[in-house]
C-alpha cells in the first residue's frame, strides 16, 4: 500500500511539472514499476509461508534487518581473524576462512541487487557503501594474514625468444572469436593502486590478444587492469571479475557466478554475464549483458546496452551451472545512480540492433 501511495503521489507531481512528452515517459515508467511490484507480490503470495530466505522481502525494514544481521556476522568474523596468528602452518584454515568471508560479502551484495527494485535510493546507496567498507576491511585483514610477495620484475621479457613470441601471438589471433583490431606501440599504462588485488589476471599490456580458459570455478577472482587496444577472451566460469583502466579494448567473457566491477573504461566493448554488474567512470562504451539484477552505472556517459551474444563451445552449460541460463531482460533496465529524475537518463541508451556485433 505504501508503494502504491508513492506511485500515486509521483504521478500527481509529474502531471503538474512535466511537459506532455515527459509525462508519457514518466507514466510508462510508473506503470512498469507498478507491474513489477504486483508481479513480485503475486509470486510471494503463491509461494506462501514456506518461501525460502532468498525471496525478495517486499518490506524495507525486513530487508534492512536481514542486511544488518549478515553485516554483523561478517564484521564479527573479521574481528576474530584480526587477532589470530598469521602463521599459515599453525593456522591452515586462514585461506579457507578468508575465501568464505569473500563469498559471504558477495552473497550480501547479491541480496541488495535482488531487492533493489523496491528499496529507496538512499537505502541502496547506503547498503552498497557498507558492502564496499566490508570489502576494504577484508582486503586489510588479508594483507595482514597473507602478506603479498615482495616486488619482482616478473613482467620483464628478457628470457622470452622474440621469434616464439610472434608465433604465439599469431596462433592466439587465429583462435579469436572476433576479428582483432591492431594496437599501436604505446608504452604500458601507468601502474595503479587497483593492481594491489591479489588475484590472477591480465595487466599492463598494449595491442595484445589475451586468452584464458577456466575449468569449473578454479579461480576466485580475475582482474583486467591497465590494458589498451587489447582483445580479451575469458572462456568458462569464474567467481568474480574486476576491470580497471581499459581503453579501446574488446572483452568477451563467460559467466561470472558473483559480481563484475568495472572502473574506468573508454571506447571499449564488453560482452559479460553475471549476477550483478556495477560500472563506474565508463565513457563511449558498449555493454552486451546477461544479468540477474539491474546493471548499475555511476559517473558514466555515452554508454550503450544490448543483450549478451557470446557463443563458444560449452557456453550453454556454463550459463546453466552459473544460474544464468535465462535472459531476464535486465540488460535494458539500467540504474544510473547519478540521475535521480523520473525521466530517462541521458547517460545511457539501448544499442540499435543494426549496430550490434554478431558472435561467431
Amino acid at each position: 500500500m505504501e508503494e502504491e501511495n508513492d506511485l500515486s503521489i509521483s504521478q500527481t507531481i509529474a502531471a503538474k511539472t512535466l511537459n506532455p512528452r515527459s509525462q508519457k515517459k514518466h507514466a510508462a515508467m510508473i506503470e512498469r514499476l507498478s507491474n513489477l511490484h504486483q508481479s513480485r507480490l503475486n509470486q510471494s503470495i503463491s509461494r506462501g509461508s514456506d518461501a525460502d530466505s532468498s525471496a525478495p522481502f517486499e518490506s524495507t525494514q525486513a530487508f534492512l534487518n536481514r542486511f544488518a544481521d549478515s553485516k554483523r556476522s561478517i564484521e564479527s568474523e573479521l574481528d576474530r581473524l584480526r587477532f589470530i596468528s598469521n602463521d599459515l602452518e599453525s593456522n591452515p584454515q586462514l585461506k579457507p576462512d578468508l575465501e568464505k568471508l569473500s563469498i559471504s560479502i558477495a552473497d550480501l551484495e547479491k541480496l541488495v541487487a535482488e531487492n533493489s527494485y523496491f528499496l529507496p535510493s538512499y537505502e541502496v546507496r547506503s547498503t552498497l557503501k557498507a558492502i564496499d567498507e566490508l570489502k576494504e576491511s577484508l582486503e586489510s585483514v588479508s594483507l595482514k594474514l597473507v602478506p603479498r610477495k615482495k616486488f619482482s620484475f616478473r613482467k620483464k621479457p628478457a628470457q622470452k625468444d622474440p621469434a616464439n613470441a610472434v608465433k604465439e601471438s599469431e596462433i592466439s589471433a587465429k583462435e579469436s572469436y572476433f576479428p582483432v583490431k591492431g594496437g599501436d606501440d604505446a608504452a604500458s599504462a601507468e601502474k595503479s593502486t587497483f593492481e594491489t588485488r591479489d588475484s590472477p589476471g591480465f595487466r599492463n599490456q598494449v595491442g595484445a590478444v589475451l586468452v584464458k580458459q577456466f575449468q569449473g570455478f578454479e579461480s576466485g577472482d580475475f582482474t583486467l587492469s591497465n590494458l589498451e587496444s587489447c582483445e580479451i577472451r575469458l572462456k568458462g566460469r569464474l567467481r568474480a571479475l574486476f576491470v580497471h583502466r581499459l581503453r579501446n579494448c574488446r572483452v568477451f567473457a563467460g559467466p561470472v557466478l558473483g559480481s563484475i566491477l568495472i572502473e574506468e573504461a573508454e571506447g571499449c566493448l564488453f560482452m559479460l554475464a553475471s549476477h550483478q554488474i556495477r560500472i563506474h567512470h565508463a565513457k563511449a562504451a558498449d555493454f552486451y549483458l546477461r544479468v540477474r539484477s539491474r546493471p548499475i552505472i555511476e559517473d558514466c556517459s555515452s554508454v550503450r546496452f544490448a543483450p549478451y551474444l557470446l557463443v563458444y563451445e560449452g557456453i550453454e552449460e556454463d550459463l546453466r551451472e552459473s544460474g544464468l541460463a535465462e535472459d531476464t531482460g535486465n540488460w535494458a533496465n539500467v540504474d544510473d545512480f547519478r540521475w535521480l529524475r523520473a525521466v530517462q537518463s541521458p547517460n545511457w541508451c539501448i544499442l540499435p540492433k543494426e549496430e550490434q556485433v554478431m558472435s561467431c
